[in-house]
């Protein structure tokens, strides 16, 4: 059984090749700040349709990112909000037949939770400034040699959480959708064109507390 066909396979630009989910990557991020753009030069006192929508997720996340990491935690907003709605719009793009979920693949995923793990260290560098290392070092001085390899393999152990949890869960649902389809074109794939969507904001969801949970123990003191 084959996935069904997407319209676009790839690019080639000369002697270089773009895959696929580089090409997806791309509109989701021009699909991005066209929708910004035009929220922005429609914004009113009292926002409807997609302004309305977009204006009701924004609330909802700052508020969770209020709840989960303090008042402190909208410094951090830019990110945050940037990784939900890239991962969100990128999970349910590969529901639409024809196109690939950017973030089905792992190359992509990989990249999310690298910027996300390395953000958490400059944070953590300019709340503690050299302290930072305290975090890796364990409670007392004479455990240092066993504590600092824990601490370090614990944070590569972040990336391929993120990475690996993302990545096989809209790999799989993406799969299973596609196959479905195939088979059955009405019916069993409407079903799971919802239980698709409930998992992609699911896994946004996952992600996204991480991220918040890990920029929140960067900027807390180390004890």
């Amino acid at each position: 059984m084959k996935e069904a066909p997407l319209f676009i396979h790839g690019l080639t630009l000369g002697s270089w090749h773009v895959p696929a989910f580089v090409v997806y990557t791309w509109f989701v991020m021009v699909l991005l700040i066209v929708m910004s753009l035009a929220v922005r030069g429609s914004l009113k006192e009292v926002p409807a349709g997609l302004p309305n929508l977009i204006e009701a997720f924004v609330g909802g996340l700052k508020d969770f990112t209020i709840a989960t990491m303090g008042p402190h935690g909208m410094d951090y907003f830019a990110l945050i909000g940037t990784a939900a709605f890239f991962i969100l719009v990128s999970n349910l793009l590969g529901i639409i037949p024809g196109f690939e979920s950017p973030t089905a693949n792992i190359n992509t995923t990989g990249a999310c939770a690298i910027v996300v793990v390395a953000s958490t260290h400059i944070v953590g560098l300019q709340k503690h400034g050299i302290k930072y290392i305290k975090h890796f070092t364990g409670p007392v001085p004479w455990l240092i040699w066993l504590m600092f390899p824990i601490e370090v393999i614990g944070h590569f152990a972040r990336l391929i959480s993120l990475s690996l949890r993302l990545f096989g869960n809209i790999r799989g649902e993406d799969l299973v959708v596609a196959i479905l389809f195939g088979l059955v074109p009405l019916l069993v794939p409407s079903v799971m064109f919802g239980l698709a969507i409930f998992t992609s904001f699911v896994q946004t969801f996952v992600f996204v507390l991480l991220t918040m949970l890990y920029l929140s123990g960067a900027a807390e003191h180390a004890h």
